[in-house]
């Protein structure tokens, strides 16, 4: 590259006007919150604030509701921001004059404490919602998401979340760009400690006190929880300690507010309003709030517990009524009590029907082994370790997620955890990999392929392969929604150079392919060859361990699982299943169905799919978790073209929509057209049309 010397003149163009976009967020609330508290401001006066307690408690009832449905939760999180949050609502919901959102850009980019904020805001009212509306959160039909999803919430939700530390940068552009406008308006952010370990807010950390000194940013205030904790543990215990980070924000150009007590609403208040009449009074200097809580706060046990109760604790409504007593010290609101006893009724009641239930039904016949698809991977990485093979787990906070803790456990000195940071995670499994070790690296899915790609690049680029296990692909993240479910996963990664991308089906297939791969970079490392990247895609839930007993999983090859002459229907992953089960309904109706389970993606098996589909006369439907562009049968179709066998395909998939959160991926599943119905209709009509 050389310096661009180029002389351009300059044009005369319209002044600079941002479109007239207007804003989807619903109006300042027009009531106080029905459960309240009372602070004095700076000047002495009284300012009414929603209950942090009463934040705790609709947080655990709504956690509930959705654990009934089926789905994960958190806790901790909320719980440790709710004073916090109340301070920000009542500065932002008590302008005067106009709309809260004209005089505040408010992003949230902790997103494990966004069904914190649906409670505090349906306290108030907040766009028409009320506490029977909490009753839905996380299901299909509710737009309080895992997550803060704008694209389902636009009224609530200014900048989607989820994956941490990804909203900072962007409230960094919002605060550059009302600059730029010259519009009156504060941006005010908040992060956990965990969100602060990632690059993008490392980036911001530094990007928005350097652009703030020279003009360029609106007033800025940044509030970070700082407990020690993250998803699986204390941060500095198992990773490094976020200290020296945070130590050095005033460096960095911040001005610095320390909160001792962030669960002392008084002075978290007067913080807060401090911070933002900083803020205002000099742009040039952004503020920082470094505000202490404890995760999980509220309730003894998770405040005491090492993750601090990330997720829900409570598994059903057996001990609601003693947690939401808890949180209030037994002063508890009989709004709340009710809602709480009758949550243990229907636990009761459900209880009391399994135990008929069981008592009248006859013995069962023995229940299919089922496991999660990713403790195959571990076991296959613990099998090669056990031989000899030099592998080496670098986790990112997620492991006893991902299935690799399994390896971690039975080799504690063969892991590192280096935060909660997926794009270094990877990059310092390359250097593993340079080193000559075999290392694995695991993470979500989605966190996988958008934080590291440009990681796996390099990583290839650099002759430095390394083993990933990326799981909760597709929708089975259902209840997290949208910015955690992995639906590009296989576009994302299939064109990297030197990088295998694989979808196993079941855990025998997921532990013998594991152990092939690390064999095989083994082999190919030691004569000299720069070898391949391995990644892994699994989802979340329990499947079969086996669809073929004693089935052989050979390198680089489909499966057949059977045979037929009419149509060929081909899955992986997660939704193989789908095809294994129209396959036998097919059969059921006379029509005879070859069935192939594709795990090795990038990979095409034409030997073995190819002479199926001609056997089937060209008819192929496909099945997968994933975009339709550039998935598993785009890269069939795409295969069997370039050796010029003819065929008709109908491909089952995501047809450009993000999801959404849901109790069950099934319910998702079915809204999108994935299921062992559409595959048998797309089957017939393939048949019908010849």
């Amino acid at each position: 590259m050389a310096e661009d010397k180029s002389v351009v003149k300059a044009v005369e163009a319209p002044p600079l006007t941002p479109l007239k976009i207007k804003s989807k967020l619903a109006p300042t609330p027009a009531r106080p919150p029905k459960y309240a508290l009372k602070v004095k401001n700076a000047q002495g006066a009284e300012v009414t604030l929603a209950d942090p307690r009463a934040t705790r408690a609709l947080v655990a009832l709504m956690d509930v509701h959705a654990v009934n449905g089926g789905a994960a939760c958190h806790w901790g999180g909320p719980a440790a921001f709710a004073e916090i949050m109340a301070a920000i609502h009542g500065v932002i919901f008590g302008v005067q004059g106009r709309a809260w959102h004209e005089a505040y850009n408010f992003v949230n980019d902790a997103g494990h404490a966004e069904n914190g904020i649906y409670a505090l805001r349906t306290n108030y009212g907040f766009d028409n919602f009320t506490f029977e509306d909490l009753k839905d959160f996380r299901g299909i039909k509710s737009k309080l998401t895992g997550h803060g999803e704008s694209h389902l919430n636009p009224e609530g939700v200014l900048l989607s979340n989820g994956p941490l530390g990804s909203a900072l940068p962007q409230a960094e552009g919002l605060a550059v760009a009302d600059k730029v406008a010259k519009r009156d308006r504060v941006t005010i952010c908040v992060v956990s400690d965990g969100a602060s370990m990632e690059g993008e807010a490392k980036e911001a950390f530094a990007a928005i006190p350097g652009l703030a000194a020279k003009d360029r940013v609106n007033p800025f205030v940044l509030v970070i929880s700082d407990n020690d904790t993250k998803l699986s543990g204390r941060i500095t215990k198992d990773a490094f300690s976020m200290q020296p980070t945070f130590a050095a924000m005033g460096t960095l150009g911040w001005n610095v507010i320390p909160v001792t007590n962030g669960h002392d609403l008084q002075a978290v208040f007067l913080s807060v309003e401090k911070g933002i009449a900083l803020a205002k009074a000099n742009p040039k200097q952004p503020v920082c709030l470094l505000v202490k809580t404890i995760k999980g706060y509220g309730v003894k046990e998770t405040e005491q517990s090492s993750s601090g109760g990330h997720g829900f604790p409570l598994a059903n409504g057996e001990k609601i009524v003693e947690f939401v007593n808890e949180i209030y010290g037994g002063q508890t609101p009989e709004e709340f009590v009710s809602w709480a006893k009758t949550l243990r009724l229907d636990w009761e009641q459900k209880e009391a029907a399994k135990k008929a239930k069981a008592a009248a039904a006859p013995t069962a016949a023995p229940s299919i082994k089922k496991d999660k698809v990713q403790s195959g991977l571990a076991k296959g990485a613990v099998k090669a370790a056990q031989e000899g093979f030099p592998v080496y787990s670098i986790s990112s906070d997620v492991q006893g997620s991902t299935g690799i803790s399994f390896f971690q456990k039975s080799f504690p000195d063969r892991f590192i955890e280096v935060g909660i940071a997926e794009a270094n995670m990877i990059s310092v499994g390359a250097g593993f990999s340079k080193a000559g070790f075999i290392p694995i690296v695991d993470t979500f899915g989605q966190f996988g392929v958008t934080k590291g790609n440009l990681p796996l690049t390099m990583a290839a680029l650099s002759q430095a392969p390394v083993i990933a296990m990326f799981s909760h692909v597709g929708f089975q993240d259902a209840a997290d929604g949208a910015s955690h479910q992995a639906t590009t996963y296989l576009a994302a990664t299939s064109a990297i150079p030197h990088t295998v991308v694989i979808a196993p089906s079941c855990s025998d297939e997921a532990e013998a392919l594991m152990y092939q791969a690390i064999k095989k970079m083994a082999s190919d490392r030691a004569s000299g060859k720069d070898g391949e990247s391995y990644l892994f895609f699994v989802g979340r839930e329990n499947y079969p361990v086996y669809w073929i007993e004693n089935a052989k999983y050979e390198w680089n090859r489909a499966q057949i699982l059977q045979q037929g002459s009419d149509v060929t229907l081909i899955g992986s992953g997660t939704l193989l299943i789908k095809a294994i089960e129209a396959g036998k309904k097919l059969a059921e109706q006379g029509i005879k169905a070859t069935v192939i389970g594709n795990p090795f993606i990038n990979r095409v098996d034409l030997e073995t799919i190819g002479p199926a589909v001609k056997a089937c006369g060209g008819r192929v439907v496909t099945i997968e978790d994933h975009q339709v562009v550039g998935g598993m049968g785009a890269q069939v179709s795409h295969a069997l073209s370039q050796a010029g066998i003819a065929h008709r395909v109908k491909s089952l998939g995501i047809h450009g929509e993000f999801g959404q959160s849901a109790y069950l991926a099934e319910e998702l599943y079915t809204k999108h057209g994935l299921t062992t119905a559409k595959m048998i209709e797309s089957a017939k009509e393939l048949i019908a049309s010849k």
